[in-house]
Formats: structure tokens, sequence, C-alpha cells
């Protein structure tokens, strides 16, 4: 067997797994443990406490932890925390923020909370007799969680409902039992799915010997149970507004820059390829404000990209319009956020987000969520019709390439100010730091 197999590698020590590791896969260089345990926090008990985050661990893996001021949502000003390895997002944050602060502030409106899982079903039989089976055992279904169901319940949340669903048409003989709940401040995976399999247990253990099913001598079979990462009905709206006339700039009418900024949206709402890269820049800012705050971008992408299809093709989630002299800019979004629970009181970073946005509820999450994707939608878009992408991406991106050059810090200064007029690219700063050092 090869000697990069091993038995009971998450019984060892962290400096064990490394040794190992160094040794196995890494030419036994002495610099990749010393990296690794460069990233420890000095901290033993803080860092424990991320070690226990997940399995495995070795080292931490830092992100830059940035915040875009100036975000004023719903009449309150806010800073908010950004966790993304990407350059000029954060800047294109804060420069839609002072943009709209100007011009009103932004809105926001969250239009449903509710979430929901299935028990998936496999049934040869009669359909009547799974539904029939369905409607009598569905009150016993509802008492078998009861238990789990206490301190959500006391929060004003749980089971909203109940239905069964034959979908056969699609896949022969299968049906699902669909579960709506209202989490409150808790993002709720683990609530839901803890219900769904105590209901799919107390479906399954009323089968033995069912009226329904002793004549055919089949009975339905229990394949998962499982919560949906679909969330339409958990939906939120954030939005824009002002008059074309304050939105003259590079050069353009207010009229101009609006008719070209609805186009563009036009386009995204009709060609899927630039949809894509479109919502793309909208999770910018949507998935660094999640990280930020320890929710499940995960999750909140797979649901967003999902939503983004629901009219049958896959289109831009954000829309525009100019109606009697009066630009809008909005997007709807379904967010599953959680403010207790998870990482919200175990990663120190997220303590300090939640902090700096008032210890907002889900519902309030939400919408600075939403309002955090419009922003970097509305600033890339406006790059795209006037300047153009890249100008300010790779002003951003400099950094970056002068530390891959190893530039020091008198050749960054004088690059800095080099390229303020002049082409950015990975050979342009190449070229230029070896020439200054000529």
């Amino acid at each position: 067997m090869s000697s990069k197999t091993i038995s009971g590698f998450s019984k060892k020590s962290k400096s064990e797994k490394i040794d190992w590791l160094v040794a196995q896969y890494l030419g036994n260089a002495p610099e990749a443990k010393d990296l690794l345990t460069t990233y420890w926090h000095p901290d033993h008990d803080r860092q424990q406490k991320h070690d226990e985050f997940i399995e495995n661990t070795l080292s931490n893996f830092y992100m830059p932890y940035a915040v875009a001021p100036n975000f004023m949502i719903n009449g309150a000003v806010l800073a908010l925390p950004m966790v993304i390895e990407e350059s000029s997002v954060v800047a294109a944050a804060s420069y839609a923020a002072k943009f709209w602060m100007q011009r009103g502030g932004f809105s926001a409106a969250v239009i449903s909370t509710t979430k929901s899982g299935q028990i998936h079903l496999i049934y040869s039989g009669a359909a009547k007799d799974l539904m029939a089976y369905f409607e009598r055992i569905r009150p016993a279904l509802i008492d078998s969680i009861e238990p789990l169901s206490k301190s959500m319940k006391a929060r004003g949340g749980g089971l909203k409902d109940l239905v069964f669903e034959s979908r056969t048409k699609d896949l022969d003989h299968y049906y699902l039992i669909e579960a709506t709940f209202d989490t409150k401040d808790a993002m709720g995976a683990n609530f839901i799915n803890s219900c769904l399999e105590q209901m799919a247990a107390t479906f399954t253990a009323g089968t033995q010997g069912a009226a329904e099913f002793l004549e055919a001598q089949v009975v339905p079979e229990v394949v998962m149970s499982i919560l949906s990462n679909y969330v339409p009905e958990c939906l939120v709206r954030a939005q824009v507004s002002c008059p074309v006339t304050a939105l003259a700039q590079e050069g353009l009418t207010g009229q101009e820059f609006a008719e070209k900024f609805v186009q563009a949206i036009r386009i995204a709402e009709t060609e899927p390829r630039r949809a894509v890269t479109h919502n793309k820049g909208i999770m910018n800012g949507v998935d660094a404000l999640v990280l930020a705050t320890g929710n499940d971008f995960r999750a909140v992408e797979a649901g967003v990209h999902a939503y983004a299809a629901h009219r049958g093709h896959y289109q831009s989630l954000s829309h525009a319009s100019i109606q009697d002299g009066q630009f809008t800019f909005w997007l709807e979004l379904p967010l599953a956020l959680g403010t207790v629970g998870g990482l919200t009181k175990l990663h120190p970073l997220v303590q300090v987000s939640m902090a700096l946005l008032g210890h907002p509820d889900a519902p309030q999450l939400m919408r600075i969520v939403a309002v955090a994707g419009l922003a970097q939608n509305f600033a890339a878009i406006r790059s795209l019709v006037t300047t153009g992408i890249q100008k300010g991406h790779m002003k951003m991106h400099l950094l970056n390439l002068l530390n891959q050059a190893e530039a020091t810090d008198s050749e960054k200064e004088s690059a800095t100010a080099h390229f303020k007029d002049h082409e950015i690219s990975n050979r342009t700063v190449v070229d230029y730091i070896d020439f200054i050092r000529k």
C-alpha cells in the first residue's frame, strides 16, 4: 500500500498530522511545517476553539476582514463588515454606499421568511392509498416533533404547514412530503433536519400493519429527509431610486447614464452568459457579508442561483427602470440567514461583525445583505457603461501584482505613482519593477 495512505488520521494530534503530511506530500520541507504553525493563534484556548469548528484542522487560513462605511439603509447609517479575497470589491461597495447616501440611501424590505424541507418517498402502490395514509398520520407527524419545537415555538417559530405531493410525472413512484417552517433568527438547518428525520421515523413506523398497504402488500419507502437550500419563500428586496438628473457622471448626462445602465440590465435579463457574470458581481457583496457574519455562503449561493432561473431561464437578479424622470434599481434575493447558532456565538470576529451591524435579527440581516449585493452590482454596472471594468479593478489589484513581484516599500511607492496614468497588467508591472531595479 502507498505510503501516502493512512489509517486513524483523525485520531492523531495536530502536530502529528502536520508531520505526516510534510513527510508524505511536501518533501519534508521544514518551511512547510513552519508556515502551517506560523498561522496558529498564540492564544491556546482561542486556537482550540477554531480547531474545533471542523475536522482534521492543521492551521488557520486567513482571509482579509474589511469594512465598507457610509451605508444608509432605511435611514440608518452602517459600516458593513466584508470578508473576501478579491481586490476592488470593498472599494466598489464603498463607492456605491457614498454615491447613494447623497441620493437618499438604500431601502430594503423582507417579503417573506418561510423555509422548507422534504421527506422523499418511493411507493409503487396506488397513489390514493398513500395519500389516504398521509392524511391519517399527518397529526401524528406534527405531534412527533413537539419536543424538538418547544424552543423554536417559544420564539414564535416552528412548523407552518405539512403537505403531500405526487411527483410521479417526473420520476416513477416518487412522492414527497413538504414541510414549511419559520425559524425566526436561526438559519434553522439543524432544527429543520431534526424535525424531518423525526417525522420520517414516525411515518415509517406507522406503515407497519397500516390498512392502506395490507392488500397490496407494498409499503412506502423513505429515501431521505433533508432541508432545501432553495428558499424562494424567504425573500428580501433592496432598492435605490433618484431623479435621472442626479445621475450625471463621467461625461454622460443623467439621462444618458440611466439609459445605458438600464440597457445593461436588460442584456443581463436576456443573455444567460452575461447574467452569470452579472450575478457573480452581486454575490461579491452578498458572500462577503455572509462570511463576515458566520453564515453559510454555499447554501446562499445555491439558493440564489436557483432563484435566478425560476422564470425558466437563468437571468439577472437585479432590475432597473426609468419612469417619469425617476431612475429605480432593485433586486430580490432568497436569503436564509441566521443571527443565532452556528458560528455566531463561537467566532470572535463574527461577534464583532454583529456588533458593527447593531446586533441585527435575521430579517434585519437579510435586508443588509441584500443591500450589499445591490451596491456591488451598481458599482460594477456603472463601471461597465462608463470607464470599463478593468480600469478600477486593476488599480485595486496593483498591490497584489507588486507583492507577487516582491517589490520593496520604495518600489511600491514609485510604481503606485507611475501607474496612476499608465496601463496596469501583470506584464507592465513586472517590466516596470525590472526597469527601476536596473
